[in-house]
């Protein structure tokens, strides 16, 4: 495989790496805090708070032009923009960065809270009613919803990504419940990955 060396980088992660430099071709590679990767930004820290402000920043823009441009705001039209444009800045790509702590989530569901208020006859409710009348979900119930739908297709074979590299079956029948209770994998394997030749 040819390397770019120019755009070959390198990030430190964990709290007792020993920082050390790495060459390619005779050329040190720079060591950076965070860099973007199709589209997601990946951070020393791992840490998705970064991420969440560039979903909140183009969201955001995106809702305004909207706001702006979008003279006939009736519910019809403004919840199908919504859903193409905005929504999808808040949502792509998810299963790499869901957001772990309160701040980001809160952050990512004042976009939610904004556009549930410019639709008329709403803005004087309460958030939950306003998702209510909307037939909206909190934006972390989504990403709860794709994680299951993912989950669903990794145990039935739909997903390039094998069970046993994520998953172990719990072998433990003392509770009540269903036989299909899931752990993390004690030691995860990707080896045996595959992906459709049209990736």
């Amino acid at each position: 495989m040819l390397f770019n060396v120019s755009k070959c980088k390198v990030m430190h992660a964990g709290r007792n790496n020993a920082l050390q430099e790495y060459e390619m071709e005779g050329q040190t590679l720079e060591a950076v805090q965070q860099e973007r990767d199709l589209g997601v930004i990946i951070t020393k820290d791992m840490k998705a708070s970064q991420q969440c402000r560039q979903a909140y920043s183009k969201a955001n823009k995106m809702l305004g032009i909207i706001n702006r441009t979008v003279d006939y705001k009736s519910r019809e039209v403004l919840l199908k923009l919504y859903k193409s444009l905005v929504r999808p800045q808040l949502e792509f790509c998810t299963a790499v960065w869901s957001p772990h702590y309160k701040k980001d989530k809160e952050l990512l569901e004042r976009i939610q809270h904004r556009f549930t208020r410019m639709v008329p006859g709403l803005k004087q409710l309460p958030y939950d009613q306003r998702l209510e009348a909307l037939n909206l979900w909190t934006l972390e119930e989504q990403r709860v919803r794709a994680d299951l739908i993912e989950a669903y297709k990794i145990m039935n074979g739909l997903s390039a990504m094998p069970f046993e590299s994520l998953f172990q079956l719990i072998a433990n029948t003392r509770t009540r419940g269903h036989s299909v209770k899931l752990k993390k994998a004690s030691t995860p394997n990707y080896d045996n990955i595959s992906f459709p030749n049209e990736l």
